[in-house]
């Protein structure tokens, strides 16, 4: 009998409760008991108040094991570094596995826990000495920090000029007395871990982990060095089917990743939240910071998106931190994790190295234009949503942020207006991050202007299209857009993999959530009108870019397969074009160069052009740009391979411009028209500020 991956998956899910609550950061058999009702100290979704100047940039990394962030967080946290921003990376686990730090040709000697995370250690000052511009086996000063609630950890320090490595190591034993591990610290009320102390490490008293300790002690961490970025791990990671396709390798239960990295990303949020809530109170002002969150193993089980040259970068890095038994590192425990060093990496058939995924996809700042003439921009500050605007039009300014509330948030907004100008923003919100056998829930939410330009109505819940909360958990990032009948279509990633929708009337009132149908697709939704005003709707899939669009103004949205359109690697902009075509920009699996690909809706004719001097990787998004007695030209927005801002036309025929250096990009740059009909480019800064670029393009 064939039974389709959608019916397998829901098979999957539904018929074990144990994997089930693997994914959700839980294990073991049965339901844990929940613990008693005890006030939750996290953001309030109605809380506005200004936030805090933030003094310095500062990049905060939170990771279960050593070399996560060098296999999920760069290339971004080496070109945030560069930047002279400096870094503090903090390990949650000890990493010590069974023990074992062998490769092929050395002699297998008794495990030795303590020994290995001390060798994993020294592979991780080898990286970061390399990515300071450093010697590997440059000194470090080590010391003990003292975290409170009887915690203390050791920490590492190292500094070239402007850049400057902290390494924070919590070392939890990954497998702690009474079978406790991370996942059951997350959901068990009553469980308890306990640190690992590391060979030759400067700490030499274990700590014990509760959840609340855990917990307390990110936030401890949070306030003491008051990051204005965050890289988090997967909160809420795929479900994944394993079969001959997909062998279930290192992953944990019935989603795409390890059991340390959900809970670890779990601790995180709750953390985040509980640190912005204090500080508010004691503070009278939220910190300002922005989140970046990784996806992890989910790399292994789509087409790669990076090309070779920033593969390649990830991989100096992972090469320093495997080390080799025969490098003299004055660390006698051993000069890095060996398994990982030389070229293992780049020939693991799991190709953790050869992507890097935001689990959470969207501009960071999301700009748009008011009736006056301003730009503004949209985004997370904080976990909350905030508005900037110029100072005047045409200023390049931004006035101070103002708080829109709405958190704890994913770290995007999508942003529209509808036909009578009302600005609507969308999130995503961790509505409940409890654990301990309490809810976590996610939900999509939504705030609308009033009048056009006028104050905005309180936050309004429009529900999840998944009805259980551990399904909920695996929705994506709203993405949508407005019609001229009044309508304004929402559209969200599912659990599934397919699209599900809801649709806001022309009086304002929300019909409910509908499957569109599809599957396999990542998350990351493009949504445009074409030059009939239908909507189409583009998601990446594992063989071709899915599509969903109307046959008419009006009716419903469905999938509509296209032809033509190859294997995509990342993630598509799409924009219409002044020939009332629709131009779909993506780059296919490890390429440098994107491909645009001219579509006329109704026809299945596609016309494609590559982009020959716009090498780099990540999103890419599209923007149409009016030409002075011609058609509207489409721009394409992109990094370049050094993580720069760049910016193309589509035809090919126009040089590449690059944005200034010193625009250094957090996340997802997006395009907009100013009032002066001049494109414009918004993005933020690892000073958690919004930046603005007004390019000189061919046609202004």
């Amino acid at each position: 009998m064939v039974i389709s991956r959608r019916a397998a998956l829901a098979g999957l899910v539904a018929g074990s409760a144990a994997l089930a609550a693997g994914c959700s950061g839980g294990g073991g058999s049965g339901k844990p008991k929940a613990s008693p009702s005890v006030p939750i100290r996290a953001v309030d979704p109605r809380a506005t108040q200004s936030f805090n100047n933030a003094k310095a940039s500062l990049l905060l990394q939170v990771m279960a094991h050593p070399d996560d962030d060098l296999y999920f967080m760069n290339p971004d946290a080496e070109h945030i570094v560069h930047a002279g921003v400096p870094v503090v990376s903090v390990y949650v686990t000890a990493g010590e596995a069974v023990g074992q730090n062998w490769i092929e040709g050395m002699p297998k000697g008794k495990p030795d826990k303590a020994a290995y995370s001390s060798a994993r250690h020294q592979g991780l000052r080898q990286a970061y000495a390399e990515m300071l511009g450093l010697d590997r086996f440059a000194p470090w000063k080590k010391s003990v920090l003292d975290l409170g609630g009887g915690v203390k950890a050791e920490t590492n320090e190292l500094v070239n000029g402007a850049r400057k490595a902290q390494l924070v190591f919590l070392n939890i034993a990954m497998l702690s007395a009474g079978d406790m591990r991370l996942p059951l610290l997350w959901e068990r009320p009553a469980g308890a871990m306990q640190s690992l102390v590391a060979t030759g490490s400067p700490c030499t008293t274990s700590s014990t982990y509760r959840h609340d300790t855990l917990v307390d002690t990110l936030a401890t961490l949070m306030d003491r060095f008051k990051p204005t970025v965050v890289h988090t791990m997967d909160p809420d990671p795929d479900y994944q089917v394993h079969d001959a396709t997909h062998p279930k390798d290192n992953d944990y239960g019935a989603c795409s990743d390890h059991r340390d990295h959900t809970p670890t990303a779990l601790f995180t949020w709750k953390a985040l939240s509980q640190w912005v809530a204090d500080s508010t109170e004691r503070d009278g002002h939220p910190p300002r910071f922005v989140t970046t969150a990784f996806r992890g193993y989910y790399n292994q089980r789509w087409p790669h998106n990076l090309p070779p040259e920033v593969v390649e970068q990830k991989h100096r890095l992972v090469e320093a931190y495997g080390g080799d038994p025969s490098w003299d590192c004055d660390n006698p425990a051993g000069c890095g994790d060996y398994g990982q060093g030389g070229d293992r990496p780049m020939k693991n058939r799991k190709g953790w190295i050869r992507s890097t995924h935001y689990r959470y996809e969207g501009p960071a700042a999301a700009p748009g234009t008011d009736k006056a003439g301003r730009l503004e921009a949209y985004g997370v500050l904080g976990t909350q949503a905030v508005r900037w605007a110029e100072t005047s039009p045409g200023s390049g300014r931004w006035g101070e942020p103002q708080n829109l509330g709405g958190g704890p948030l994913a770290p995007a907004l999508a942003s529209v207006r509808d036909s009578e100008g009302r600005r609507l923003l969308f999130a995503l919100r961790f509505s409940a991050l409890e654990g301990r056998g309490r809810p976590d829930t996610r939900e999509i939410v939504v705030l609308e202007q009033r009048s056009p330009d006028g104050p905005f109505k309180a936050w309004q819940g429009l529900g999840n299209p998944e009805h259980r909360p551990d399904r909920g958990r695996r929705v994506g990032m709203p993405a949508a857009v407005a019609g001229p009948d009044g309508r304004v279509h929402l559209f969200v990633r599912n659990a599934g993999k397919g699209v599900s929708s809801r649709v806001r009337e022309a009086d304002g009132s929300w019909g409910k959530w509908q499957s569109l149908h599809g599957q396999e697709i990542q998350d990351g939704l493009t949504a445009v009108l074409d030059a009939e005003q239908r909507v189409h709707v583009f998601g990446t899939g594992r063989d071709t870019v899915h599509h969903w669009a109307q046959d008419a103004p009006g009716q419903p949205v469905r999938h509509q397969p296209l032809k033509g359109l190859p294997q995509p690697g990342g993630l598509p902009g799409a924009a219409l074009g002044g020939d009332g075509e629709l131009a779909v920009v993506y780059r296919g699996p490890a390429a440098e160069q994107p491909t645009v690909h001219r579509l006329t809706p109704g026809s299945e004719s596609v016309a494609s052009t590559e982009l020959h001097d716009f090498a780099g990787y990540g999103p890419l998004a599209a923007h149409p740009l009016a030409v002075r007695g011609a058609g509207d030209a489409v721009m394409v927005l992109g990094r370049a391979v050094n993580g720069e801002i760049q910016l193309t036309d589509a035809s090919g025929d126009s040089e590449t411009v690059r944005a200034d250096a010193k625009l250094v990009p957090v996340g997802t740059a997006a395009m907009a028209m100013d009032a002066g009909h001049r494109l414009c480019v918004a993005g933020m800064s690892p000073d958690a500020s919004p930046w603005l670029w007004r390019p000189e393009v061919p046609h202004s």
